[in-house]
């Protein structure tokens, strides 16, 4: 089965746009889809395509990359021969895939874009780790475009329903409810999509056999994947990043999610660890949120490196390392988790999928909060910031149902000056109550 994805509108925007005279590179988590998408595209928008994939490059194709860039001409001519594909100028598509492996490729791009005969994408996991740009020239021709999970509309799509969010967005443009029955539809939806998460291959391996056992394995080696990673390519730092990696879920489940490293190790600081978080962040398999200290229209002025919360990339990685027992984790204890039955904090789930909305509607993620040891009464977190028509939006997640919101009014009395529309998001139907505009928390990607 073939995902529908968003990107691939951002692709033929760039070969339309660009013309050539810039090469895209793909980057992402590991398993996230970036060599099939670029595949995909390269097969549908072009007379041929060829695929360099350094992950298993033989030394006959390597040694056209050491031998042969000085002359362009021979250069293509045995690339060509070597794969058996003919290349078409301006009508073909070369992409180098896990171009990380091998920096010199990286750097080539500049020559080749300007020759101009052929399109090129890269795709890379861990791009920025400082191994994978030593002694080479990040080339001014190249862009680069992040891939995310699949989002919520991108998995309904995966379900064969392409009708529910153009009324979801319309409610949402609105500010209108979309009805019980609707609604109750929509929610049971996103909660398969927030324990299934968006990672393409688990997606594939739910609609297959609709069994969340089925899917929690393929998460199992997913996660198993990102510790080979942490161990292969976080030299000397290794326990440090394994360290926060398994301490999310229990660093989320707290009331108060600011990561805590004192909880790691009481005799080290953030500083000691701020390399660890920049890893996993790199690799995309985290969302880091910062605290902004000052909110305004300029977030990131304001913003506190040293004061942050550390989602999961993904919330369906999130569900399985929270209901690893060791064992596979049952169909029925996934479905009692769909249906609201399991007694879990349910909170972090929903936070986490706020995060990774916004992430993948291309926010960065900024949170608030205040903490006065005199005057308790003052103390406020806000769980994320936003900026909307040039006004701070204040975001508050609720999973339970009681949905206060004493940190929204304390929030909104300190800094009404730059205070744009208040959002609570929960698992209730579109309403407007006291100057708060409550939404189903399905509707986060749209914000």
């Amino acid at each position: 089965m073939e995902l529908k994805r968003r990107i691939y509108d951002r692709l033929l925007e760039w070969k339309n746009q660009r013309q050539g005279r810039t090469a895209l590179l793909i980057e992402g988590a590991r398993r996230i889809g970036k060599s099939h998408i670029a595949e995909r595209f390269g097969r549908e928008e072009y007379k041929s395509f060829l695929l360099v994939d350094f992950s298993r490059i033989t030394r006959q194709v390597l040694a056209i990359f050491e031998e042969d860039i000085m002359d362009l001409d021979v250069f293509f001519l045995k690339l060509s021969t070597a794969y058996g594909v003919p290349l078409h100028p301006r009508e073909s598509l070369i992409v180098f895939d896990e171009v990380q492996m091998y920096p010199p490729a990286r750097q080539l791009i500049k020559h080749l874009v300007a020759d101009g005969r052929y399109d090129y994408i890269e795709t890379g996991s861990l791009i920025t780790l400082k191994k994978n740009v030593e002694n080479i020239v990040i080339p001014s021709e190249e862009e680069r475009l992040s891939m995310q999970p699949l989002d919520f509309e991108e998995f309904l799509w995966a379900m064969g329903d392409t009708m529910t969010m153009p009324y979801v967005r319309r409610c949402f443009e609105k500010r209108v409810p979309l009805g019980q029955a609707l609604h109750r539809k929509v929610m049971t939806a996103f909660r398969t999509y927030m324990i299934v998460g968006g990672m393409p291959q688990v997606v594939l391996s739910y609609l297959d056999k609709r069994d969340f056992s089925e899917t929690d394995q393929v998460k199992r080696q997913i996660l198993s994947l990102y510790r080979t990673d942490v161990t292969k390519f976080a030299s000397g730092y290794e326990s440090r990043v394994n360290a926060i990696f398994d301490s999310i879920p229990s660093q989320l489940s707290r009331h108060e999610k600011k990561f805590r490293i004192a909880s790691l190790n009481k005799s080290l600081r953030f500083r000691d660890y701020e390399d660890a978080f920049m890893w996993l962040s790199d690799a995309k398999i985290i969302n880091l949120c910062f605290s902004a200290s000052d909110p305004n229209v300029a977030l990131a002025l304001s913003q506190d490196r040293n004061t942050l919360k550390c989602y999961m990339a993904d919330t369906g990685l999130l569900v399985a390392m929270a209901l690893n027992s060791g064992i596979a984790t049952s169909h029925d204890l996934y479905r009692a988790l769909l249906l609201d039955r399991l007694h879990v904090n349910e909170g972090m789930f929903m936070e986490n999928m706020v995060a990774q909305l916004l992430k993948s509607s291309g926010r960065d993620l900024y949170f608030y909060s205040s903490y006065d040891k005199v005057d308790s009464t003052s103390r406020m977190e806000v769980d994320f910031l936003i900026v909307r028509d040039r006004r701070v939006c204040p975001i508050e997640v609720k999973s339970g149902a009681r949905l206060t919101h004493a940190s929204l009014d304390k929030f909104s009395e300190k800094f009404k000056k730059n205070l744009g529309e208040r959002f609570l998001l929960s698992d209730r139907d579109v309403m407007t109550k006291d100057g708060i505009t409550f939404l189903p928390i399905y509707m986060a990607g749209l914000l």
